[in-house]
């Protein structure tokens, strides 16, 4: 069985934790350095760039695992671990998602606004917010407007060649939007 993996750690500066942490940064090609790939292990090294001297594709086929550090400037608006469970824990105001200024400024939902308009049901649960982030993405897009009973029925599923979300990814992305509009409500108010 080959191993296939997809790691991304968010970072309110991803640049604090890699001072830390020796890292090799990984190669999309021959010529270019991956934006947010790294490997934590040894992996061979172009002595030219000091970068991983195998694209990221050939070496997970080889078995070296790539971390993406990402930057999330969300995390850099909460002050320690248990106000950001608190944001995680406290129901959002899913109302505001009909607010286009609100919902502009909303990571991972921003300029989505008039798809997000487009469903027939309201968003208004994590589950459903993790369905709406799949959604936007174009191996998916042939189910917006659709209820949402519908949409669960195919939106994890691996039945196209165009880029889809992992139901792992659109569930943590759909909690980081929780935080963030308990954030962004907060400071309205």
């Amino acid at each position: 069985m080959k191993f296939q993996s997809d790691i991304d750690i968010d970072f309110a500066d991803r640049a604090q934790a890699l001072q830390h942490i020796k890292t090799i940064t990984a190669s999309i090609d021959a010529g270019t350095a991956h934006r947010t790939g790294v490997y934590v292990t040894d992996i061979p090294v172009n002595p030219l760039t000091a970068r991983a001297s195998i694209d990221y594709k050939q070496a997970e086929q080889r078995g070296y695992i790539k971390l993406d550090f990402l930057n999330v400037g969300v995390y850099a608006m909460i002050s320690n671990e248990q106000e950001l469970i608190d944001l995680m824990n406290k129901t959002p105001p899913w109302y505001k998602l009909q607010d286009k200024s609100f919902c502009e400024q909303l990571i991972h939902i921003g300029g989505h606004y008039g798809t997000l308009q487009r469903m027939p049901e309201p968003i208004d649960s994590i589950p459903r917010m993790m369905m709406a982030l799949a959604i936007i993405r174009p191996g998916k897009r042939h189910l917006i407007g659709k209820p949402w009973s519908e949409v669960a029925e195919s939106i994890w599923l691996r039945d196209t060649d165009s880029y889809t979300f992992k139901k792992s990814h659109a569930c943590a992305y759909a909690h980081l939007v929780v935080v963030h509009m308990n954030l962004l409500d907060r400071a309205s108010n």
